[in-house]
């Protein structure tokens, strides 16, 4: 399917970034929404001003392109509400959207999180589940997948990057338990994923998880001996107070709904950060794609992940 033309929401991001520049690179061409005016370096890239509360946008975004990817994704917020604003209300303009084109694309993608495997934890995480759930009532309409990446990391990321950073300073700090364990991805891997499924006939359908395949995952002391290794000094494990954090958190969200901003640590935040297993099963992606095996792992890229 290259040099066809691809939707892509989020493009203005870190994951929609980092696929923008691969499919560019890769010959395909690509409509882009974006809130603010851009300009096109080249014609492979077609810049759609508006959000996707924008129906005519998103009607301009799909027309005429054979696969839509949807990165957007809130995960900031001071309510349900607002989550549900952006993840499942736009999801849901952004699908009839396709599905209203004289000739609607043979694909569409829905990246969400691995947090939708447990909607009750958060509001981000029931968000993402219940835009998961809108995507697959349309399946017949339209063929959907749902791509549950865990945490990924990369040049660019401004989330795992700071945690990176600290443990060039011997330090690494958790918020879950000892025994926690959870999988992490290379952004590089999931954009090669997406790729993959771009190019798979027929389209891959269903929801599936995907980290960097590591069997069991990693924990703190995992991650500690990888810094260790990389920079060549010692990394402690310091395990955050869950009680300290969890206050924290509350007085974050009382402020953000007095001062009017979206926060980041939230309570349900702190209740994702302590559940015990986030490792994904990436065996019915590997079946479903045969082209795709993930290549990069911690010790290989955290020198650049920071």
């Amino acid at each position: 399917m290259s040099g066809s033309w691809v939707a892509v929401t989020g493009a203005t991001g870190f994951i929609g970034g980092a696929l923008l520049e691969s499919l560019t690179q890769g010959g395909w061409k690509i409509r882009a929404l974006t809130r603010s005016p851009r300009r096109a370096i080249d014609n492979s890239v077609q810049w759609i001003e508006g959000d996707l509360d924008d129906q005519d946008a998103l009607r301009r975004l799909v027309e005429g392109v054979s696969a839509v990817v949807h990165c957007a994704g809130r995960v900031r917020g001071r309510s349900l509400e607002d989550f549900i604003a952006t993840n499942v209300t736009g999801t849901r303009n952004l699908v009839l959207a396709s599905i209203e084109q004289a000739v609607p694309p043979s694909r569409f993608l829905l990246v969400s999180s691995l947090a939708a495997r447990q909607p009750e934890l958060s509001w981000y995480a029931a968000s993402k589940h219940m835009a998961e759930q809108l995507v697959n009532e349309y399946t017949r309409a339209i063929p959907c997948a749902v791509f549950r990446p865990t945490a990924v990391y990369g040049p660019g990321d401004k989330e795992m990057s700071p945690l990176f950073r600290l443990t060039r300073h011997g330090i690494l700090p958790m918020v879950g338990p000892v025994t926690m364990r959870f999988g992490l991805l290379h952004v590089d891997d999931l954009v090669s994923a997406i790729r993959c499924w771009l190019a798979t006939q027929p389209p891959p359908q269903g929801i599936y998880e995907l980290d960097d395949g590591l069997p069991g995952g990693y924990d703190s002391r995992a991650v500690a001996r990888i810094a260790q290794d990389t920079w060549k000094r010692p990394v402690r494990c310091l395990f955050l107070p869950a009680p300290l954090v969890s206050l924290i958190a509350h007085a974050n969200l009382w402020l953000a709904r007095r001062l009017r901003y979206a926060p980041m640590l939230t309570p349900g935040k702190v209740r994702e950060l302590r559940h015990p297993d986030w490792v994904c099963d990436i065996g019915p992606l590997t079946r479903a794609i045969p082209g795709w095996q993930p290549r990069i792992r911690l010790q290989d890229a955290l020198s650049q992940a920071i």
